[in-house]
């Protein structure tokens, strides 16, 4: 059995928002799940360990929006290895949100569906740096029946991509193939704002509250939001996760987050980049979404970790994104950046400082040592011999 000590953590946050800080200052990992998380802790003989210099710990980030194709390349920006990329800003699993940049994305029921398929299978098989990628979204197009989502679904596909890029747009007929959706247990995603691909549409609210998704996309824009007024509506009328974006308006992000913190609905709100756009790839999104909310938006910067990581986990039923036994050890050892004025993660955070990430952790191995993306952290992890 693989053993790993991680001691001397100055700050550990859970990813929980009934609990964002944990009183605990060491875990112990073992075979790639979380064991224990407690003070002053120790592991057998032989075990690997890693001082985290009394700076944080935090689940490994989610991307809850990336619009992935097959393998670690876009054809959108024409980038090779940009997930791996963004696993050096601390991302440690991305979710797709349809693989709609596909060159000649098929656009009929069998070929749609085929697609979905295809980059479920794929990406369950691909870790691009050791990135989990949970792909192959489903794109609702016109003549999908009821037992081409139960086939999708039983062949691994768990996503229905964002509602209104494919030609499914009327919200009547999309309201039907979503009760399909989530009968049979798959998140249904729902672009809001105004069109950003050719053959979208402008979604407001009244058609989010209508069609009833998993998922209100990129309330902020994908780039163009929806009014204030309209995302208020969407908060209050809807049970829909809320996702702010950094490739979307940021004045409507700080709106929002200001709107959700005063509601109290922080469980609510899940980050994402949607990258790859025409906004370009922005590895350090996810961070910088963390940044924004806690230094403009009102929120605490331990509950904008939450929605980093533990809020996306829970919405996709994934065993990540927080930290507790029984979990998968994924995580990022980062601190405030060398020269902010915070004096620790959260002060960086508050102050709208990007942090600084040493190590990341996928199942309990270390596959970052050093970010190459991310300004130093003041206080830095190391692997002990």
């Amino acid at each position: 059995m693989s053993t790993v000590l991680v001691k001397n953590v100055g700050l550990m946050l859970s990813g929980e928002v009934a609990q964002p800080i944990l009183q605990a200052d060491s875990l112990v990992i073992a075979d790639g799940l979380i064991q224990k998380v407690g003070q002053g802790l120790s592991a057998p003989a032989g075990a690997k360990v890693i001082d985290a210099g009394g700076g944080a710990v935090t689940p490994g980030l989610i991307d809850s929006h990336c619009h992935v194709v097959l393998g670690d390349w876009t054809p959108r920006q024409q980038m090779q290895n940009f997930l791996e990329s963004s696993l050096h800003g601390g991302v440690t699993t991305s979710i797709s949100a349809g693989e709609v940049h596909l060159p000649g994305r098929p656009k009929d029921p069998l070929g749609t569906k085929c697609l979905a398929i295809v980059a479920a299978k794929s990406w369950a098989n691909v870790r691009p740096g050791g990135m989990k990628v949970l792909g192959g979204a489903l794109i609702l197009e016109k003549g999908l029946t009821e037992a081409d989502i139960a086939e999708c679904a039983a062949a691994g596909v768990k996503i229905i991509g964002e509602v209104g890029l494919g030609s499914v747009k009327v919200p009547e007929e999309a309201a039907q193939m979503v009760a399909w959706a989530r009968k049979r247990g798959l998140t249904v995603m729902m672009h809001t704002g105004g069109t950003s691909i050719p053959g979208s549409s402008v979604v407001g609210a009244a058609e989010v509250t209508a069609v009833r998704p998993s998922v209100a996309s990129h309330i902020n824009g994908g780039p163009t939001a929806v009014s204030l007024e309209g995302a208020q509506e969407i908060v209050d009328q809807c049970d829909a996760a809320i996702e702010i974006v950094q490739c979307g308006n940021l004045r409507r992000a700080v709106e929002v987050a200001r709107y959700i913190d005063q509601t109290k609905q922080w469980g609510r709100v899940i980050f994402g980049n949607d990258a790859p756009s025409g906004t370009g790839v922005v590895t350090l999104g996810i961070l910088r979404n963390m940044a924004l909310v806690a230094s403009l938006g009102g929120v605490a910067p331990e509950l904008a970790v939450c929605m980093a990581t533990g809020n996306t986990a829970g919405l996709y039923g994934l065993n990540r994104g927080r930290i507790a036994p029984g979990l998968e050890a994924d995580l990022v050892f980062m601190d405030a950046p060398i020269g902010s004025p915070g004096q620790d993660l959260l002060q960086a955070l508050s102050e709208g400082d990007t942090p600084g990430v040493s190590i990341i952790m996928i199942d309990g191995k270390v596959v970052v040592t050093k970010s190459r993306n991310t300004p130093p952290p003041v206080r830095a992890a190391v692997v002990q011999a």
